[in-house]
């Protein structure tokens, strides 16, 4: 069994139909560890869910790397986890896993998206920085903005409270009521880059044309069962 954790990131995207995975939604703590014991050998963690409850656990990884379970994360929580599970053999996905690797993204803020409930289908409410960042860039490489424009619209950015960025607040943020703001704001919805949705497209690639089968683990380390992971999760030996 393939399973992919998902919600936001893949909102409104044309994927082609697949029976080869299982779409789970953003996966909380535990999730994963459910998902191995249901049988899966091919998991891709996109999304996850950390405010108002706990966030999927590094030891749920590892605990199915001791497994055989193929590892893999992108575009979002997928990413920062397989940044900081690659040592053990989580296989990251993307640009920006590859920000979170080398250090150029270091804070979970990055990522982070306001999305509507489950009922809703994810609906994204407000724009991650990892997006707002390529897209101002593009208008740059475009020549649709002037390089001061384009710093003052990241330094925006990056101040703007992840719930509350969207590209209508980034604009009045940067240039007020000004027309030019108007203009500006067109331009970025006209050329957005939606680069969480792009590496999401990558890791399902991936996961499908992964052998629906563990692998053999062979690592210099060996999954500690802790007293807290014992009595979280007492099957998981």
């Amino acid at each position: 069994m393939r399973v992919i954790f998902a919600g936001p990131t893949l909102f409104g995207a044309d994927l082609p139909p697949s029976g080869d995975c299982e779409l789970r939604p953003p996966a909380r703590q535990g999730d994963v560890y459910r998902a191995i014991m249901d049988g899966a050998n091919v998991i891709g963690l996109i999304d996850g869910i950390y405010e108002q409850v706990p966030a999927i656990w590094h030891k749920e990884i590892l605990f199915g790397l001791s497994k055989g379970v193929h590892m893999f994360g992108a575009a979002s929580m997928g990413a920062l986890r397989a940044a900081e599970c690659a040592t053990y053999g989580m296989i990251g996905i993307g640009e920006i896993y590859e920000g979170f690797a080398s250090n150029t993204l270091e804070d979970d803020s990055d990522v982070a998206q306001a999305h509507a409930p489950a009922e809703m289908g994810y609906l994204p409410l407000s724009e991650p920085l990892v997006n707002v960042r390529a897209t101002v860039s593009r208008c740059l490489e475009l020549a649709h903005i002037s390089r001061e424009e384009h710093d003052t619209l990241q330094a925006a950015a990056q101040d703007i409270f992840f719930k509350e960025r969207t590209y209508r607040q980034l604009a009045l943020r940067a240039f007020g009521e000004a027309e030019r703001g108007a203009r500006i704001l067109m331009l970025l919805r006209e050329n957005n880059v939606n680069l969480k949705l792009q590496d999401a497209k990558l890791l399902i690639d991936r996961v499908t044309k992964t052998p629906d089968e563990k692998f053999a683990p062979d690592f210099t380390w060996t999954f500690q069962a802790t007293d807290f992971w014992k009595a979280e999760f007492p099957n998981g030996q």
